[in-house]
């Protein structure tokens, strides 16, 4: 059974890091992009970065350049989103997702694999 289980989400001070894990089970990730994605209340689901499973190129929202650093380890089976200089604004659920292509694609209906999300939260 393919799965995948977020972790390290949690309550972070403004200008606080934390580091979102993104384990799979039930295949292995050599040949799927991995992108991560977040849903504030009330808003859209919305891309936040992709790794490839090509060449590990990688894609981030502009919002989220040189803050963010997507990373994957396949002898782990596991993909990791380093978050820091995080914002009151960065305050949502992170959701990874995968897809059997080589390639990222930054529309989040591409991703047919989801995990159940963990809840980030940038408050003082």
């Amino acid at each position: 059974q393919l799965q995948l289980v977020e972790s390290g989400g949690g309550l972070v001070q403004p200008g606080g890091s934390l580091r979102l894990v993104c384990a799979a089970s039930g295949f292995t990730l050599d040949h799927y992009a991995i992108g991560w994605f977040r849903q504030a209340p009330g808003k859209a689901r919305e891309g936040v970065s992709c790794i490839s499973s090509s060449d590990g190129s990688t894609y981030y929202a502009d919002s989220m350049k040189g803050r963010f650093t997507i990373s994957r380890d396949n002898a782990k089976n596991t993909v990791y989103l380093q978050m820091n200089s995080l914002k009151p604004e960065d305050t949502a659920v992170y959701y990874c997702a995968a897809r059997r292509w080589p390639l990222c694609s930054r529309q989040h209906t591409e991703y047919p694999y989801w995990g159940q999300g963990t809840q980030v939260t940038v408050s003082s």
